[in-house]
């Protein structure tokens, strides 16, 4: 059975730092396409960042280049998003998501985590 579980959320002052976990099961990352999404109350999902651990290629959105930074484990078949300097708007439940196609991802991927809360107070 394929699984994404995450971990590391909480609340957080502006300003501060958390790292998010993404720990896979049933699948290898090494052959998927590990995405980071957000939802904040009120507006759609939108994407974060992703990374290919097959051949360490990354991608961020503007909203966390330069304070959030993914990498992967394949040791540990986990992906992380190290996320600094967060602010207020980055409040939000972040999900992981799998595909082994990286535009697939970005739109419908195979596989979502369930998802977890983000909170930056001011």
């Amino acid at each position: 059975e394929v699984q994404l579980v995450e971990s590391g959320g909480g609340l957080v002052q502006a300003g501060g730092s958390l790292r998010l976990s993404c720990a896979a099961s049933g699948f290898t990352i090494d052959d998927y396409a590990i995405g980071w999404f957000r939802q904040a109350p009120g507006k759609e999902r939108e994407g974060v960042s992703f990374i290919k651990s097959s051949d360490g290629s990354t991608y961020y959105e503007d909203i966390g280049k330069g304070r959030f930074t993914i990498s992967s484990d394949n040791a540990k078949n986990s992906v992380y998003l190290q996320m600094n300097s967060l602010k207020p708007e980055d409040t939000a439940v972040y999900y992981c998501a799998a595909d082994k196609e990286i535009l697939k991802l970005w739109v419908q991927p195979d596989y979502w985590g369930q998802g977890n809360q983000v909170t930056v107070s001011s």
